[in-house]
C-alpha cells in the first residue's frame, strides 16, 4: 500500500536552509556540530543534517561512513557506541559527535530541520530498518517542523512505515560514474530517473544544483512537486538554481 504524501510545510521555503547546519570551520563550528546547529538557529535558516546510526542502533549527526575525515579517529561510525562517539571531538571545534535527540533539544522547533538518512550499505538496497525505527522514535513528542529524506528509496520508505506524519523525499542526482563509483551502472540508470518517488510517498525531491535540468526534475516540477536542491556555495549559483528550485541549501556563504 503506497502511503499517502505529506506536504512539506511552508516553512521549507521561506528561507534558506544551512547544509550540515551553518558550520564554519575558521569560526569553530564544524559541519553537523551543535555549535553550527545553534549558529543557523540563531540566524534563522533552516537546517539539513545527516544521520548515520551508532553500533547500539542510536541516530547519530553524521554525514561520513567513517570518521576519518571529520575526526582524529577513523573506522566505521556504526562500529562505536552512541556514548564512544560523544566522545570523539570533531576536528576543529571543541565538542564530540552530536546524537540526533540531543539536536532536537537543541533545535526546539524554532526552524524546520531537513533529515538526511545516509544509505547504511552502500548499495541503496533494502536493510533492516534500525536506522529508520532509531530515527523515528527520537522525534516522539517533537514539536517543530522535520522532513526526512535518503538517496535510498528502500530508505524512505522504511521510515514511512514508523512513521505517517512526517513529509518525505528523496535526494536525488545525476548519478554520474564519476560520482558514485561504487553503484552498479544499472542500479545508477535506474535511480537518475527518479522513479520511485510516488511508490516511497513522498511530497518533495531534493536535487544536485548541477543537474537540475534533469528530465525526471522537470517532469515532478511539471507536477507541482516541490524541488529543493543541493549544494549551493555562492551567490551567482544560488541566483541561477532559484530559477528552477523552491529553496537552496547552502554553505559557504550566507544565502
Amino acid at each position: 500500500m503506497t502511503r499517502r504524501p505529506v506536504p512539506l510545510p511552508q516553512s521549507f521555503f521561506d528561507r534558506p536552509i544551512a547544509h550540515r547546519a551553518l558550520h564554519d570551520l575558521d569560526a569553530g563550528r564544524p559541519e553537523n556540530s551543535r555549535a553550527a546547529i545553534l549558529a543557523a538557529v540563531e540566524a534563522g535558516y533552516g537546517i539539513e543534517i545527516d544521520l548515520q546510526m551508532s553500533h547500539d542502533g542510536q541516530a547519530m549527526v553524521f554525514h561520513d561512513y567513517d570518521l576519518a575525515r571529520l575526526t582524529a579517529a577513523s573506522g566505521p561510525v556504526r562500529q562505536r557506541s552512541a556514548v564512544e562517539l560523544g566522545q570523539i571531538n570533531l576536528t576543529g571545534g571543541e565538542e564530540g559527535i552530536p546524537s540526533f535527540a540531543e539536536v532536537l533539544d537543541i533545535v526546539a522547533g524554532r526552524v524546520p530541520l531537513l533529515v538526511e538518512l545516509k544509505d547504511q550499505h552502500g548499495a541503496m538496497g533494502p536493510h533492516e530498518g534500525v536506522m529508520e525505527n532509531a530515527t523515528a522514535e527520537a522525534l516522539l513528542g517533537y514539536d517543530g517542523d522535520v522532513a526526512v529524506m535518503s538517496f535510498n528509496p528502500h530508505s524512505v520508505k522504511e521510515f514511512g512505515k514508523h512513521n505517517s506524519n512526517l513529509p518525505l523525499g528523496l535526494t536525488t542526482e545525476a548519478y554520474k560514474q564519476e560520482d558514485t563509483p561504487l553503484l552498479p551502472a544499472a542500479t545508477r540508470r535506474y535511480l537518475r530517473d527518479i522513479p520511485d518517488y510516488d511508490r516511497v510517498g513522498a511530497s518533495f525531491i531534493s536535487h544536485d544544483v548541477r543537474d537540475l535540468d534533469n528530465p525526471a526534475v522537470t517532469r515532478l516540477k511539471k507536477r507541482g512537486v516541490p524541488v529543493l536542491c543541493w549544494t549551493v556555495r555562492s551567490p551567482q549559483v544560488e541566483n541561477e538554481a532559484r530559477k528552477v528550485a523552491n529553496n537552496v541549501t547552502f554553505e559557504g556563504y550566507l544565502a
